[in-house]
């Protein structure tokens, strides 16, 4: 198996590689994997992490975002055959992430995700979006009252989503009184639950409180290392 997306763990036998996508879409490693690697880590690093030619489409510059994940998936494919991999993802990844889950998955050829793990998902937009910043959700399915385009576009998961896919989704509140980790609103991340949920393997939610709960303190918070391991090597899911 193999993770994705910008995150760091130190457990026995994982090795961490990296690889880098030009705004072109094309894939460069630093250096092969092994065939005899045990869980590898792969660090995706995008050149175009702001999605710049999208600044008033974000709905397909995530789609964008997900051919930069396939171009991923299919180098790795290249160099060995993975039946399954795992994919993690911080704030704008996820998007991206779940753009690539959507667009290809009726395409048989890619391997599997057997564990999803989202940090700091902006489903349904971000602090400051006024039209969605103070969406209520109903806090049986996750469905939020009011919807952004990028996450109408989403909704056709409720219908294909993978139903071998185990999922947890991991968001902060800081505690300030704004329900959100300064640029995601609690209720955004957890949408994510309508879209997947009733047909995932499983579904799980973490939120972390306090200030290392902050947006960009998440990827470098211990209790989402031990909720990000227990979660993709150790439970039985």
């Amino acid at each position: 198996m193999i993770g994705m997306f910008k995150y760091h763990l130190s457990i026995k036998q994982l090795k961490q590689f990296f690889d880098a996508v030009d705004k072109k879409g094309r894939v460069t490693f630093n250096r092969p994997i092994p065939a005899n690697a045990v869980n590898p880590i792969v660090e995706v690093n995008l050149e175009d992490n702001k999605l710049s030619a999208y600044q008033d489409d974000y709905t397909q510059g995530y789609h964008r975002g997900g051919e930069y994940v396939k171009n991923v998936v299919l180098a790795l494919e290249k160099q060995h055959y993975y039946k399954q991999i795992n994919l993690v993802g911080h704030s704008m990844g996820n998007l991206e992430i779940i753009n690539y889950i959507n667009d290809n998955v009726n395409d048989k050829s890619l391997p599997q995700v057997a564990h999803l793990v989202a940090i700091a998902g902006h489903y349904n937009g971000l602090v400051g979006q006024s039209e969605t910043q103070n969406a209520k959700i109903n806090p049986k399915t996750g469905e939020p009252e009011k919807m952004d385009s990028a996450y109408r576009e989403l909704l056709g998961l409720r219908q294909t989503f993978p139903k071998n896919t185990a999922v947890l989704n991991i968001y902060g509140d800081v505690g300030d009184g704004s329900h959100s980790d300064e640029d995601v609103p609690v209720n955004s991340a957890k949408s994510l639950k309508y879209l997947v949920s009733d047909r995932a393997k499983s579904y799980r939610e973490v939120e972390i409180h306090g200030k290392n709960a902050q947006h960009s303190k998440l990827h470098n918070n211990s209790q989402v290392n031990r909720e990000l391991i227990k979660f993709l090597w150790e439970e039985s899911n």
